[in-house]
């Protein structure tokens, strides 16, 4: 069995030298020749090292493997061919030629190939041909050349012109070899500098490499192997700008070297010049087509300017070339978990760490891939794999953390970090990611000295830009959190206390420099922290904290989508327990309130008779309408409005408007990820009237967003359908496009791709879905904005965006106002307190009814999916109904809202799954009250940090 695997393994290397050096990778086949000579030494691959060497014009190695190739087979022509020219390389003429003799007369002899042996003798008459003898670049005397004298004596009688030219050919012919000669030792001494520059670079000893090639360049200032050599020492210094330098002049000196080319466009890569480094290594695929090496380096570029799709065809056929290369197999793994091939992706990544078990780099790539795929188990297991290959390998600690931050394990996080922070310090991604979890979980000192860490590096890449722009925000954010952390909760309000210029720079991630001339910054963390800070006592469970957790925990799992691409959050399904509690309090008390109410004023109106009690009923349910009289907005619009609450009796005080029912979700979103920016968009200043609002996009450029692209084929349709119908959309400057042609309606009849139907309108475009009214009858609301952009050449966005203009915040508030009324009607009635479920059936198509308009209302930057389905769950506990079940597989609740154009459609998509996993339970009514518990902000930050 060994034999056969021995044997297999050898099979597999020759093929792999065979592949070597026909994509001309000369170093790669020395190191498969160097393995097989380790197994067995044979002349045959003792000779093919020594070719391989010549190739690099490493001509001492190829003279040390010749001669002991001769040593064990003293015949063999080609060893001698090979010596003679690696010496004549050198300027060892005389011993090139002493060789080829040597070899001549040793064989003459024996059994020897015969073509080799005219090849001597080739080698052999040009020698004689161009000098005789030579030796070491001097010419020696020829032997048939007569002595001066006996020419002079034999013409002193007749001075002939013809003689007097035979006089002088023998110097002419002396002077003409000699020239050759010095031209030869020439370019064997710029051969041999050559050879001695590039073996620099290749030990790494990059200044002295710098140093040979300066000097062939005082002296051949075109050289464009030196200009390469030199380019390539700079590169490897990082000196990119001068070594491109470099490379442009070799370029020019020499357009058809092909190796400037793609030395050029690899330097070109390193510095972001995506689209000039594309340029040049395609140029250098002209001169060597089959070169696996070059596609391999475009289809990383293209990989990493997200060309997806051209970065797997390179990719692949570099494996068709190279079958051995481990790298090309695993970015092609990730470029395809980009476009969706999930079963290719991870076949390709398979292959790569088959090919090298050891492949540290490997093991990450699979782990991100699957954590796309939101497989954190076999996510981990990769990472942990890469870190017992090398527990130095800082990317391993990196991902670990990012993956466990998103598990929402923001400890552990934290020592996966700080450990790969050990052995690179300066790693702004997990300096920049471990700021965050310290601010999370209320380690406010520690998340400050992150963030300084990261706002005061010097950074080279736009990525690094944007995160040291959101480490800015995110400090100032921890500033304001580490004031309120020990004091009431009610006082933490993000979206009141915080300037609305800087929320918008911070959800746009815009240079701060704008925000710090207008904005005043939080005071210093000393400051804030003499106001309160996150207490030890925060963190010790009391029972009422307890049983709250417990019930969080399992309530909280609801929220779960089972979709590829959504981690399983213990954090976040913690807050989410916690809140629908809350709302679930909060809003019983309300009901409680109002039915109260209700009762009080019926008995009076059984007084008053029937147009009293018509318009008492009337009074009653509009107090909870969330209008201005309860809105929680401080904007101006609502400042001047009536003082109702202090007409209400002390019962009516606790009503909640709609706004405030889902603020409770909101501020809980807030708190457990402090990072997302969960605001309300009513509260930015001017963006407000712009239109800015969310953006979900389910292809981005060529990459099919993970989470969101399957919905792609239903809103594609949608869209097609919206455009047949109107005829019409909108484009980039919100003007009306024509589409009523009869072949451009045919044409979008028959598209089925984003590229397809942005031809038919050929500029971006966006088109509205219809949202219609409940509350006001033939009245249609604005949907979404289902959008498609061009993105470079082959990429498009589609997405849907839902701008929240002012007009369609008031149509919505309204709508949602309306919803909210008739819910509290619902429930306050004839079936209040009812333990059959039956009856409250009304109650939950109203608890839908909400549901669905705030989908498509979508009023928050981001987190309105989460905080939709919390309240829901909330509303449904407030009426003694709780839900047991799980969301379906591939299902989610919001997008089944956005792209249903009315609630029937959105209930008919809910209610088969939601119905049956209802029931009856009124043992939440016994739990510890949340506000009355969790107290301070400091004590809701360690009850969402809590999990032992």
């Amino acid at each position: 069995m060994a034999v056969t695997t021995s044997s297999a393994s050898a099979q597999s290397e020759r093929q792999a030298l065979v592949k070597a050096c026909v994509s001309r990778d000369w170093s790669k086949a020395i190191r498969i020749l160097n393995s097989l000579l380790s197994q067995a030494c044979t002349v045959q691959d003792i000779c093919n090292r020594a070719f391989c060497y010549s190739k690099l014009e490493l001509h001492k190695h190829v003279i040390k493997d010749c001669e002991k190739a001769l040593e064990l087979d003293p015949y063999n022509i080609q060893i001698y061919i090979l010596k003679g020219h690696a010496l004549a390389a050198l300027g060892k003429g005389y011993d090139a030629l002493q060789t080829w003799k040597q070899a001549y007369a040793s064989v003459l002899d024996q059994s020897v190939d015969l073509k080799q042996l005219l090849e001597l003798q080739d080698l052999l008459a040009n020698s004689k041909d161009d000098s005789s003898v030579v030796s070491d670049g001097q010419i020696a005397e020829s032997p048939k050349d007569p002595p001066s004298s006996m020419t002079s004596s034999s013409n002193s009688t007749c001075k002939s012109p013809v003689k007097t030219v035979e006089r002088e050919k023998p110097l002419q012919r002396e002077n003409a070899v000699a020239s050759q000669l010095t031209q030869k030792t020439r370019s064997i001494s710029l051969d041999l500098r050559l050879s001695r520059g590039i073996a620099q670079v290749n030990d790494g000893n990059y200044d002295q490499a710098i140093a040979i090639f300066n000097q062939i360049l005082r002296d051949n200032p075109s050289s464009s192997e030196a200009l390469i050599g030199r380019g390539t020492a700079y590169a490897f210094q990082r000196k990119l700008d001068i070594a491109i330098a470099d490379f442009s002049k070799a370029i020019l000196s020499n357009p058809t070297t092909g190796e400037a080319w793609k030395r050029r466009g690899q330097a070109r890569a390193a510095l972001g010049e995506s689209l000039e480094a594309v340029k040049d290594l395609t140029k250098a695929l002209e001169f060597d087509p089959n070169s696996s090496d070059i596609l391999h380096e475009r289809g990383m570029v293209f990989f990493k300017s997200k060309d997806y799709i051209d970065a797997v065809a390179d990719l692949d056929t570099c494996v068709r070339l190279d079958k051995d290369n481990k790298s090309a197999y695993s970015y092609m793994g990730l470029a395809l978990v980009s476009v969706g091939e999930y079963k290719r992706a991870f076949e390709a990544h398979e292959k790569a760490l088959q090919l090298d078990p050891n492949f540290k780099e490997g093991w990450c790539h699979m782990a991100q891939s699957y954590q796309e795929l939101a497989e954190a188990e076999k996510a981990v297991e990769c990472l942990q794999r890469a870190l017992s290959i090398d527990r130095r390998f800082v990317n391993a600690y990196r991902l670990l953390g990012l993956l466990k931050h998103g598990l929402g394990d923001h400890k552990g996080a934290i020592r996966e970090l700080s450990a790969g922070l050990e052995f690179d310090k300066l790693n702004l991604e997990c300096l920049y990611l471990r700021a965050s979890s310290h601010h999370a979980i209320g380690e406010y000192a520690n998340a400050m000295k992150d963030y300084d860490a990261v706002v005061n590096m010097d950074i080279d890449s736009q990525e690094k830009f944007v995160l040291q722009c959101l480490a800015f925000y995110q400090r100032e954010l921890a500033l304001y959190a580490a004031s309120r952390a020990n004091v009431n909760y009610k006082w933490f309000n993000l979206d009141d206390d915080i300037h609305p210029m800087f929320k918008e720079a911070w959800c746009k991630r815009l240079h701060p420099k704008g925000v710090c001339e207008v904005v005043v910054r939080q005071p210093p963390l000393r400051e804030s922290l003499k106001k309160g800070r996150v207490k030890q006592q925060d963190f010790i469970m009391t029972k009422p904290k307890k049983l709250l957790l417990e019930t969080a925990d399992r309530i909280g799992k609801k929220i779960q989508y089972y979709c590829p691409g959504f981690l399983h959050n213990k954090r976040q399904h913690r807050m989410a327990g916690l809140a629908a509690i809350e709302v679930a309090q909060k809003v019983s008390s309300t009901w409680q309130a109002l039915r109260k109410t209700l009762i009080s004023r019926s008995k009076s109106e059984a007084k008053g008779g029937k147009r009293s009690k018509k318009k008492e009923r009337n009074n009653v349910i509009s107090e909870n309408r969330g209008g201005v009289c309860c809105s929680t907005s401080s904007s101006s619009d609502t400042s001047s409005s009536c003082n109702c609450h202090e007409e209400k009796s002390s019962s009516e005080r606790f009503t909640l408007s709609w706004e405030d029912v889902y603020a409770i979700a909101v501020k809980w979103r807030q708190v457990s990820e402090p990072c997302d920016p969960v605001v309300w968009v009513n509260k930015l200043s001017e963006e407000f009237n712009t239109g800015f609002g969310s953006h979900t996009p389910m292809i981005l450029g060529q990459a099919k967003i993970v989470r969101y692209h399957p919905n792609f084929d239903r809103a594609f349709a949608i869209t097609k359908n919206l455009m047949l119908e109107r005829k019409e959309v909108y484009n980039a400057a919100n003007n009306l496009v024509d589409l009523s042609n009869p072949a451009k309606l045919e044409a979008i009849e028959a598209a089925r791709s984003c590229c397809d139907l942005f031809g038919t309108v050929n500029e971006d475009f966006w088109i509205v879905t219809p949202c219609y009214s409940t509350a006001f009858e033939g009245k249609s609301l604005e949907g979404t904005r289902l959008t498609m952009q061009k993105k470079g050449e082959n990429g498009f966005d589609f997405s849907i965006r839902t701008p929240c203009t002012r007009p369609r915040w008031a149509e919505y508030e309204a709508e949602m106002a309306a919803a909210w009324e008739a819910l509290c009607e619902a429930y306050c009635g004839e079936v209040y307190g009812s333990t059959d479920i039956g009856r409250l059936e009304k109650v939950q198509e109203c608890i839908l009814r909400l549901s669905f308009y705030w989908y498509n209302f979508m009023p928050l930057v981001r987190g309105t999916a989460a905080v939709g389905f919390i309240v829901l769950l909330g509303l449904l506990l407030a009426a003694n109904i709780e839900c047991i079940g799980n969301i379906p597989e591939r299902l989610q609740v919001d997008w089944e809202a956005i792209l249903s154009p009315e609630l029937k459609t959105f209930m008919q998509a809910v209610q088969p799954w939601l119905s049956p996993s209802l029931k009856l339970d009124t043992s939440w009514q016994t739990l510890p009250n949340v506000s009355t518990t969790f107290v301070t902000t400091g004590s809701v930050i360690a009850a969402l940090s809590s999990y032992d």
